[in-house]
């Protein structure tokens, strides 16, 4: 699933092209992409049309655009292959083209998802800690690039917890943004073993996984994010390159940029973990 570089990619593109615009009529093309929208694709048009996009806004790995003046949000889960995509009316549908919104503005904005697995869903805005969110976005943590990310309370609550380091930086409602990518990458810089557990882990080296967090989703946002097919791309099709600056996700066997040993790869939570046997030592068994 795409992570926060990516979906903030996504959210400029959008803040460019569509701030401001007017929704004149909508298209739902596939049911599945309207789902999480209980009352259906008629309802989610017709409340759709004539609003005004007065902001696009994220949280971590969340996108939404604010509409007025019904002032709502009109939720945006990009799943696994979800494209939102900024067109002339002249360009051809593209194969999984789900949505279709005609703006005043002369362009269509398409979504577009091959798997199927997300969705447009219109949601009631409430406060909470001085922003105004999404009801389903509500639970979500700020994310390590938030200017008003607290660092040291994210790490009193790691502290407080008896957990796999990799497992809390992927749980959403701790730190947002990071998924099975970045995760990786900023152990590799902070030279720790995803299965190190949180409780046995001093401030400080906690503190350098947060930062390398944001310092290398900083980096991937510069190179348009991390594409490795063409599922993964902006507003205007195009896909992003920090793949070819990854130092340990998906290098397997590959020598580390750092010391040289060969990257390994190792099964965590149904996925893929990557990481360096001589920078990232597993942690030790401790026996009965």
């Amino acid at each position: 699933m795409p992570e926060l570089p990516e979906v903030e990619v996504v959210r400029r593109g959008l803040h460019e092209h569509v701030l401001g615009a007017t929704i004149e009529s909508v298209q739902v093309l596939h049911p599945r992409a309207v789902r999480r929208h209980e009352p259906g694709p008629r309802d989610l048009a017709l409340q759709l049309t004539g609003q005004t996009v007065a902001a696009v806004q994220r949280r971590g790995k969340y996108l939404w655009l604010v509409l007025e003046p019904a002032d709502v949000a009109l939720v945006v889960h990009l799943g696994m292959s979800g494209q939102m995509l900024v067109q002339p009316p002249s360009v051809p549908d593209e194969k999984h083209l789900r949505i279709r919104a005609v703006l005043d503005n002369g362009a269509d904005l398409r979504f577009v998802d091959q798997r199927t697995f997300g969705g447009w869903a219109l949601a009631p805005l409430v406060e909470i800690d001085g922003d105004l969110l999404p009801v389903p976005v509500s639970h979500i943590a700020r994310d390590p690039m938030d200017p008003r990310f607290d660092a040291d309370a994210v790490v009193n609550i790691l502290r407080g917890k008896h957990t796999e380091i990799k497992r809390a930086l992927l749980d959403q409602t701790v730190v947002s943004g990071v998924g099975n990518i970045y995760a990786d990458e900023s152990l590799w810089r902070a030279e720790l073993h995803g299965n190190r557990i949180t409780d046995t882990l001093s401030r400080p080296k906690l503190r350098a996984v947060l930062a390398a967090a944001r310092e290398v989703m900083g980096e991937a946002l510069a190179q348009g994010g991390t594409s490795f097919d063409a599922l993964y791309v902006n507003v205007n099709g195009e896909s992003g390159y920090f793949d070819r600056s990854l130092d340990v996700y998906g290098q397997e066997n590959r020598p580390c940029s750092r010391c040289g040993a060969a990257i390994r790869r190792e099964k965590f939570m149904n996925r893929s973990s990557y990481s360096c046997p001589r920078c990232q030592p597993r942690p030790r068994v401790r026996r009965a």
